[in-house]
């Protein structure tokens, strides 16, 4: 097994989730300015739907099953089984994928909503929330990246 190469391909899956994460929302900004069953409102809901099902739900898949890779992995390459899930860094992480499939399922939620025609939140409302995943995400890089608590 390529370790690195599983690493690769991890960040690679959540760079393409966390675009979605940040790109639908920002869809929603501009759709909550449609008319609905207008034809703006038939191409952003297109869109948010293509968005959301051909590239959100697909990487967030791959990204979960290659984190569970690498943490069977590493549960065998330290020597330690999976004691490492419980360190406080590990703990952020797991966390914030948690959240961040959360948010996913907010968004579809909502999507659903602007589909039917019943949205309720506002442009300011979804210009808020956009950055919510980017909030997770430095918290978890870093979390990773300095294996604060012990690694």
């Amino acid at each position: 097994m390529n370790y690195d190469l599983f690493i690769g391909l991890h960040i690679l899956s959540v760079i393409a989730w966390m675009a979605g994460l940040l790109y639908l929302p920002r869809l929603y900004v501009y759709h909550t300015r449609a008319e609905p069953g207008s034809q703006m409102d038939e191409t952003f809901q297109e869109m948010e739907r293509k968005l959301y099902r051909f590239i959100m739900v697909p990487a967030s898949l791959v990204a979960l099953a290659l984190g569970l890779c690498l943490i069977w992995i590493d549960s065998h390459l330290r020597g330690d089984g999976l004691r490492f899930l419980g360190s406080p860094w590990m703990s952020v992480k797991l966390t914030g994928v948690v959240l961040m499939f959360g948010y996913q399922g907010f968004l579809g939620k909502a999507r659903r909503a602007f589909a039917a025609g019943t949205n309720t939140r506002s442009e300011k409302f979804w210009r808020m929330t956009n950055e919510i995943p980017f909030v997770l995400a430095i918290f978890m890089v870093l979390a990773v990246a300095t294996k604060f608590g012990g690694g």
